[in-house]
């Protein structure tokens, strides 16, 4: 007789409202993960983990201060996948918010994460009030997923960044319009 599969229980999404040290070194195993694995997200090889660290330690300041909302995926081993909402904006902006850093790690890809953290962020950004979101991307990968995820392409900006062994990257821009909320 045969048995049934076993099944992966599904990432738990959420919001970290305060980021420890472990929560740090998982991240930055993640970023220095996406970064080996080509992402242009700011980082050039190599990524130390010690830099990497040092990066989600700038971030924990932000959400601390409420400037950053941080969405983090963790499945049996712990995060698996991350995804900001930079909700501090110029006073004439406060409608909106970026998207930033959806990093997924190579291990965990393929399983719908990275769509679940956007639904995350959306819904968040949404409690926030906010009802536009920005972001940009370098693969194009994620502009598939954000395209399925109804987000709007604007434009392409050749030669925008570079990928972390150098070579020059164009980045894609989206936008995704929020319903407001109900009074």
């Amino acid at each position: 007789m045969t048995q049934p599969a076993a099944t992966t229980p599904a990432p738990r999404i959420r919001a970290l409202s305060s980021v420890d040290d472990a929560h740090v070194r998982q991240l930055a195993d993640v970023l220095v993960d996406c970064v080996e694995g080509g992402a242009s997200v700011s980082f050039m090889l190599p990524l130390t983990p010690e830099r990497a660290q040092a990066f989600w330690h700038r971030v924990a300041e932000g959400v601390a201060s409420g400037e950053r909302a941080l969405l983090v995926a963790e499945d049996a081993q712990g995060i698996v996948g991350t995804v900001q909402l930079v909700l501090g904006q110029p006073e004439n902006q406060p409608h909106r918010a970026e998207v930033s850093k959806m990093l997924v790690h190579r291990r965990a890809r393929r399983q719908g994460i990275g769509a679940l953290l956007m639904q995350a962020a959306e819904q968040l950004a949404h409690e926030h009030g906010k009802t536009l979101l920005v972001l940009d991307t370098s693969s194009a990968e994620a502009e598939r997923l954000y395209a399925r995820l109804g987000w709007t392409r604007v434009g392409v900006i050749p030669g925008y960044a570079l990928l972390p062994g150098g070579a020059p990257c164009d980045t894609t821009y989206f936008y995704r319009a929020l319903a407001p909320q109900a009074r």
